[in-house]
């Protein structure tokens, strides 16, 4: 498999390959970890609407499409990754895949929808964390749950809890989710 593809690893599209562009920090999530994570999810996502706010390859997003997501809205700034994500939601057929291009925060701030499964793999160097916290709150569904993957586990403020964490080499991945006062 060349450098800048990956493989789909489960569901309708399974085997599948989707190409994206090289960039610096562009790295898709591990098979391994996409395993553990939808293992986690519970395989089929079917009915579900789901975020994939940093899409880059696009690995986590047509992931969610293939086991079954209603919706799928992949965001991303770089025009060229997104034209890539174009030609593959035309390849595979993925007409549950929406493309926005936009910045993350900004997507956030503007949307309106409500998502049952947010995926977030934003640039580990950026520490987004901090930022997107307070703005995730609106955009998810009851009982959501909020994939996070860096280099460090985010500080979480109060409303949040890790339900799942794990470790692949470098790479930390946490499915969060909300909890609720009940005082």
């Amino acid at each position: 498999m060349g450098r800048n593809r990956v493989r789909i690893i489960g569901g309708a599209w399974r085997s599948r390959l989707i190409d994206f562009p090289p960039r610096k920090d562009l790295r898709p999530t591990p098979d391994r970890v996409r395993e553990t994570l939808f293992n986690w999810l519970g395989q089929d996502l079917t009915g579900l609407a789901c975020l994939d706010l940093f899409a880059g390859s696009g690995a986590l997003g047509f992931e969610a499409a293939s086991r079954g997501a209603r919706r799928v809205v992949m965001v991303e700034s770089d025009p060229a990754i997104l034209r890539a994500l174009a030609a593959s939601r035309t390849a595979l057929g993925a007409a549950a895949v929406e493309l926005t291009q936009a910045d993350a925060l900004e997507f956030l701030r503007a949307d309106a929808g409500a998502y049952d499964v947010v995926f977030l793999d934003p640039p580990f160097k950026v520490g987004y964390w901090p930022r997107l916290a307070p703005l995730l709150p609106p955009r998810l569904a009851p009982g959501a749950l909020v994939y996070y993957e860096s280099a460090v586990a985010p500080e979480l403020p109060p409303g949040w809890e890790v339900w799942r964490q794990g470790r692949a080499g470098q790479v930390r991945y946490q499915l969060l989710r909300r909890v609720h006062d009940q005082s």
